[in-house]
């Protein structure tokens, strides 16, 4: 069965964000919708593992920031590849506190407050039924997860409901690029690819998921 028939399932991307206490604590979701109109329930999905996801059934009330495609992709990485367990998601971004939620900064195109209600529990993840609280609207065109795929040119991380595993392959090693023409590294972390004139440098980080310059290799041509 070849399942990548569903990547033409329309999702967008989402950060997800409640407190952990007195720490904000968020990740990336690509599954949320509405499941009535009146007094609006909606519906979204977590991964058991997820560390949002044991925050959430503590405190109940979330955020929901609905990414553009105007939105810094350094929040993807930052909220996608990494875990609130053990490190602060919200760093170089803030956040502000919308009735009682935490809401990543930047440019969204709309952000909703959620509190809990129910969870239905599934093998891998959660479906999580929550009461729409409050909305606050924002500009820019919300990213569906195609265009997270042939734009950004990112991959679901490995706790979203939508996550594939791909062929293990080889790793290349980056053949020398010190002329003047234009190379194309991809990042193995989450797939997103730059060019650039000569070998990247030594600091460079991914500006997706900030990766380093070792997890990224040459797209021979």
């Amino acid at each position: 069965m070849d399942i990548t028939v569903l990547f033409k399932l329309t999702y967008g991307l989402y950060v997800v964000g409640t407190f952990d206490g007195e720490r904000p604590v968020g990740c990336i979701i690509n599954t949320c919708f509405q499941v009535t109109s009146q007094n609006p329930i909606l519906a979204v999905s977590l991964n058991k593992n997820n560390f949002t996801l044991e925050a959430i059934r503590k405190n109940k009330r979330f955020s929901l920031s609905i990414i553009a495609e105007e939105s810094d992709p350094a929040v993807i990485g930052s909220f996608g590849y990494r875990s609130s367990r053990d490190c602060d998601k919200y760093e170089g971004f803030g956040y502000d506190v919308v009735e009682g939620a935490p809401v990543v900064k930047g440019q969204f195109a709309g952000r909703l407050i959620l509190d809990a209600m129910n969870f239905v529990e599934n093998e891998t993840h959660y479906v999580v039924m929550a009461r729409l609280v409050e909305t606050v609207k924002g500009e820019g065109t919300p990213m569906t997860y195609d265009y997270f795929h042939r734009v950004v040119k990112g991959k679901a991380p490995k706790n979203a409901p939508t996550y594939v595993a791909e062929e293990e392959k080889p790793r290349q090693e980056a053949a020398p690029a010190s002329d003047s023409k234009k190379h194309r590294y991809q990042c193995i972390v989450c797939n997103h690819i730059v060019e650039m004139e000569g070998n990247l440098p030594d600091d460079y980080r991914c500006p997706l998921c900030k990766a380093t310059k070792d997890k990224f290799e040459r797209v021979m041509e």
